[in-house]
């Protein structure tokens, strides 16, 4: 089936998937386009994308006028059109507000976001690296829900460890959208940082990176570790961050430095009148309080030697710990609260896959038979247990780790650690 008088296959892309037959109705183009025409429908209808075409579209789809795929990097998966966002951007969207409807619409967490009205109409306009603290088990998705209010929520990033990818549906779609996985060891993350950093440079849309340079999720036991090595290094001593790994942060400054404008210096803490977050309690529908302050700064303004990036980096945290500390006392991060409402783009979109999965359930009951037999009971057993089961492993990666405490080194005045309230 593969003479060139019949198909024409990407001829500058030899791993690609496309099969394009010239003369004849094969079962090859009915079958995938059954698929693609879901897709098609999607942008379509359900997106409401409209496309701006003055002719009608070749055989081989990879013409300059119609698609730019990314001219520099031709292993990326991206595949844009000229006059449209691409179905990359909205299906992980369309799975990430799940997420966004389970905090904003099911828990009812209030998210106060304190930042300057400037920054604030920045956001979701411009490339952004995003530094944050990594305090509570669901700071990613307090990243999602500020991305959603944005409008980048399909163009959010991070620099993740390795294994989340292998996470269920969430995992495989921060794969899909070509998130950065590490595995936490820098003589072999290094080059996976830079090729993947330099994938951005030709991303069509404002995007967000979040990177957390502390490595790994907040816990008094990591704390006390980080007192004892800034005790012993002659470093300023921690009482609310871990000490920042620097070199991940280097890399992406010069990396980022020529197309990206702003890093977000991002700051999450919760008030002490209100429980942490957790996604256990996020399912229980349990509502709680995240601070989050944002500063923005210039990437033109930070220095330009790396030794010097990386000692920003650590004075960035040394100032976040006091402006916790400030939070700690007056339980708010000052007057600059924005409003940032809920919208209902997540209700109705997880209204849309309530009705469909209901609908589409109850049509695979009556058409099987699923209830009268014992096969049929057992399999819709083994489907809600397996549901059952991706929620525990939801529930299982975002608790934070759990060592054993470790001895404070003697210091001269002792920094005071504020605990999280436990369930």
């Amino acid at each position: 089936m593969e003479t060139e008088e019949h198909i024409s296959i990407r001829k500058n892309s030899p791993n690609s998937g496309y099969l394009f037959c010239a003369n004849k109705a094969g079962i090859e183009e009915h079958l995938p386009e059954l698929l693609w025409l879901e897709l098609v429908w999607l942008i379509d209808w359900w997106a409401g994308v409209k496309g701006n075409y003055e002719s009608s579209l070749p055989t081989v789809m990879e013409t300059e006028e119609h698609i730019s795929i990314r001219k520099n990097s031709p292993n990326s998966g991206y595949l844009f059109c000229a006059n449209k966002a691409g179905i990359e951007e909205h299906l992980p969207e369309l799975l990430w507000l799940e997420l966004v409807w389970l905090i904003d619409w099911w828990a009812g967490v209030k998210i106060k976001l304190y930042v300057d009205s400037e920054t604030f109409n920045l956001m979701g306009k411009e490339h952004a690296l995003v530094i944050c603290n990594h305090r509570s088990d669901i700071d990613w998705l307090v990243g999602w829900v500020l991305a959603q209010r944005s409008g980048c929520l399909g163009s959010t990033l991070a620099v993740m460890k390795k294994s989340s990818k292998l996470l269920p549906v969430i995992g495989w779609s921060m794969w899909f959208s070509e998130y950065l996985f590490l595995e936490r060891s820098w003589a072999k993350d290094e080059n996976t940082l830079k090729s993947g950093l330099q994938r951005l440079r030709d991303f069509p849309r404002p995007f967000w990176l979040a990177l957390f340079v502390e490595g790994t999720r907040f816990t008094q036991a990591k704390l006390l570790a980080a007192q004892e090595y800034a005790s012993s290094a002659g470093l300023p001593i921690p009482r609310n961050v871990l000490i920042p790994r620097t070199e991940g942060f280097v890399t992406a400054v010069s990396h980022m430095r020529p197309f990206v404008p702003a890093i977000y210096d991002m700051t999450v803490t919760i008030p002490k009148t209100s429980l942490s977050p957790t996604m256990l309690r996020l399912f229980k529908g349990q509502s709680s309080v995240v601070h989050v302050h944002v500063k923005r700064h210039l990437m033109k303004d930070l220095p330009e030697t790396d030794d010097a990036v990386a000692q920003w980096c650590k004075d960035a945290f040394v100032a976040k710990d006091k402006l916790l500390d400030k939070h700690l006392s007056e339980d708010s991060f000052g007057d600059q609260l924005q409003d940032i409402a809920r919208p209902v783009k997540s209700l109705l979109v997880v209204s849309s896959w309530a009705i469909l999965l209901v609908l589409g359930s109850l049509k695979v009951i009556q058409c099987f038979s699923l209830l009268s037999s014992w096969k049929g009971v057992a399999f819709s057993a083994v489907a809600l247990a397996i549901v059952t089961i991706l929620m525990q492993i939801l529930i299982q990666f975002s608790q934070s780790e759990r060592s054993t405490p470790a001895k404070v080194a003697p210091s001269k005045s002792p920094p005071t650690v504020r605990e999280d309230k436990q369930q």
